[in-house]
């Protein structure tokens, strides 16, 4: 039997955990669904099957429009997190080899606990510092270990760190959208507001579609539903029950599971190095997210379990 106080921690730590899932699962996906299609018409298709998927979520729960103050975090994160992070990403990590995007991009973290602290009061225990750069270093040596021995270029170093930055803005801005909207309005609207950024590439999607295999097609569509619709909800549902640093650094735990999926669905069979990376990656959220980093933090204001 589940005790009412715990209730509410259970179920946002299950939305975390739900959210590292899909987004290590959209690894594989995006590998797939990346070899047809360019970044911005990924990006596009990815954001316009989310959207559809929310907008049958928000009929079937009868949720409207967010309130006008939830507006300015919900636009500015629809912006950054949703249209400029997905297609710098996806072009920034066909310039560069893998150690350097895991370099780059994983400063993301860090930038939101900086962010964090600066915009939104958020306290910064030691655990927490002490588990992110843990996990940081973890990162850095499974892409290091993962990485093909591809060049980098400067272009795709600067789209790296723009999509590092655009994560850590994204998330900063979400977080006080959640005080007066739902999750599922924060995460349906704010994609919509990056699906509409996205609509310059309209054209490169439609000639592409026309000429990707089936399986590409899919795994873009899965982006869409999966790692977008639902993840970004659990992700914003368990955002709103803690600090934007402590969710931040929950994200450290994805490299790891990247390599085990890619283990048991590519049946790429990692090397010591990597597997070290990831058991850093893992013990770096477990410091970050341990009862000391957690009694540090300020106790977000109660909202609705509704996502």
């Amino acid at each position: 039997m589940m005790f009412p106080s715990r209730r509410p921690h259970l179920l946002a730590t299950g939305a975390a955990v739900t959210t590292v899932l899909l987004w290590a699962s959209a690894f594989v996906s995006i590998r797939s669904a990346g070899d047809a299609y360019s970044p911005g018409a990924l990006a596009l298709g990815r954001l316009f099957s989310g959207v559809i998927a929310l907008g049958v979520l928000c009929l079937i729960r009868r949720e409207g429009p967010p309130p006008r103050a939830a507006w300015r975090g919900i636009a500015v994160s629809g912006l950054l997190w949703f249209g400029v992070y997905m297609v710098v990403l996806n072009w920034g990590e066909q310039q560069v080899d893998a150690g350097t995007a895991a370099l780059v991009v994983n400063i993301g973290p860090i930038l939101i606990a900086l962010l964090g602290a600066r915009l939104l009061g958020d306290a910064m225990p030691p655990q927490l510092l002490a588990g992110m750069a843990v996990s940081f270093a973890g990162a850095v040596t499974v892409g290091l270990s993962m990485s093909g021995g591809g060049g980098s270029s400067v272009l795709g170093v600067v789209l790296c760190l723009l999509a590092a930055v655009a994560y850590a803005g994204g998330v900063v801005a979400q977080k006080p959208a959640l005080g007066s909207a739902s999750a599922l309005q924060v995460t349906t609207y704010g994609c919509l507001v990056g699906a509409v950024v996205c609509l310059p590439f309209t054209g490169q999607l439609v000639q592409q579609v026309s000429d990707a295999p089936l399986s590409a097609t899919l795994n873009m569509v899965y982006l869409g539903v999966f790692p977008t619709a639902l993840a970004f909800t659990t992700w914003a549902y368990a955002l709103a029950r803690t600090t934007a640093s402590r969710m931040g650094a929950t994200t450290y735990a994805v490299p790891a599971l990247v390599v085990l999926m890619s283990w048991v669905v590519l049946g790429e069979v990692p090397g010591l190095l990597t597997l070290v990376g990831g058991v850093l990656c893992l013990a770096g959220v477990a410091v970050s997210r341990s009862r000391a980093a957690a009694a540090a933090a300020p106790q977000p204001a109660k909202l609705s379990d509704s996502v």
